[in-house]
């Protein structure tokens, strides 16, 4: 724990050890504009490489698109096993939670390019995988439109 003397000369409420940044990088808690940020990993995507931020920008909204992918999915025919229909249905939710979370990991850098291409990740699949603009037919009434269930916070 780190602690400092403010102007009156009483000690500050100590830092944690964690919440230092070791690469002398200023930790932002507000939305900011610039490629000199970290996002998931500590020094990824690099500091001073707009390349590696634009790969970080390209994974983000992938992974973002991946979600909406993997949201409307219909893989499972309805004539499976139970079991086996159960075992994937499950594994197809644990993997996209793990990259909603991802997703919502990254924009936690609060960086504007990240947040941008995290909505637009989101976004363009919705309008490829989950709108009428690509449905060959509407859907019917008994129709099942996903093999997993919608996800409440929208993560």
């Amino acid at each position: 724990m780190n602690g400092a003397m403010n102007m009156h000369g009483d000690m500050a409420p100590p830092v944690p050890d964690a919440a230092v940044n070791n690469h002398n990088m200023m930790m932002h808690m507000t939305f900011f504009w610039g490629k000199n940020a970290e996002i998931l990993f500590s020094g990824w995507p690099g500091y001073d490489n707009i390349g590696m931020y634009v790969f970080a920008l390209i994974v983000v909204f992938l992974l973002a698109f991946f979600v909406e992918l993997l949201s409307h999915s219909n893989y499972i025919k309805e004539s499976a096993n139970h079991v086996t229909a159960g075992l994937i249905q499950t594994a197809l939710y644990g993997i996209r939670i793990g990259l909603a979370y991802l997703v919502m990991l990254s924009v936690m850098s609060f960086n504007g390019g990240i947040f941008l291409a995290a909505i637009s990740g989101h976004t363009l699949g919705f309008l490829v995988f989950g709108s009428r603009v690509f449905k060959k037919s509407p859907l019917t009434a008994y129709a099942k439109a996903s093999d997993l269930p919608s996800m409440p916070c929208n993560c």
